[in-house]
């Protein structure tokens, strides 16, 4: 009780930024009422004979569980299976991309959680004929401007010449 109540106590003001440190306060934080249940649930037997307490108590810590796991792993869950970040805008992001001079359009966009605390995106950029002389330019400008406005620091972008763009591509990489 005294180590898993410390250890809740330490992990309380981290847990806030990370979801591997929240589930560690949690899981402490669990043990630690689990023993509380159990030290009151064994007085209770003990002194009055309420032998219930025990089922009950095993009964709402199992609850209890149950409870966190479906409540607490929406975010993994969202990173492993690689869905869209809930705090971008994706239509603010393709609206920046476009804005840019030289950017005819962008189709095939995929934007995604790349670990806990980075977004990642992957798209095809059409230039006119003017952007494609200025390739590398244009493509440190979107760099640059996703970093800057959404945080997006990882993206891999497909320059397509607007003479051989893609025809009636979808704009989201899994369709609208």
């Amino acid at each position: 009780l005294a180590v898993d109540t410390l250890t809740a106590l330490l992990t309380y003001s981290m847990q806030k930024g990370s979801v591997n440190i929240r589930a560690l306060f949690l899981h402490n934080l669990s043990d630690a009422l689990a023993s509380v249940a159990v030290i009151v649930g064994g007085a209770l037997i003990i002194l009055y004979e309420m032998r219930w307490v025990d089922p009950a108590i095993t009964i709402g810590i199992a609850l209890y569980i149950i409870y966190l796991a479906f409540t607490e792993s929406g975010v993994p869950i969202r990173t492993l299976m690689l869905g869209s970040p809930p705090d971008i805008d994706s239509d603010g992001v393709i609206d920046a991309m476009r804005s840019i001079d030289g950017v005819r359009d962008v189709h095939h966009v995929h934007l995604w959680q790349m670990q806990e605390h980075e977004a990642a995106l992957d798209c095809h950029v059409v230039l006119t004929e003017e952007g494609w002389k200025r390739i590398e330019v244009i493509k440190a400008d979107i760099k640059e401007r996703l970093k800057d406005r959404f945080g997006i620091s990882h993206s891999s972008l497909e320059f397509e010449h607007t003479e051989h763009a893609h025809e009636s591509a979808e704009l989201y990489g899994h369709g609208n």
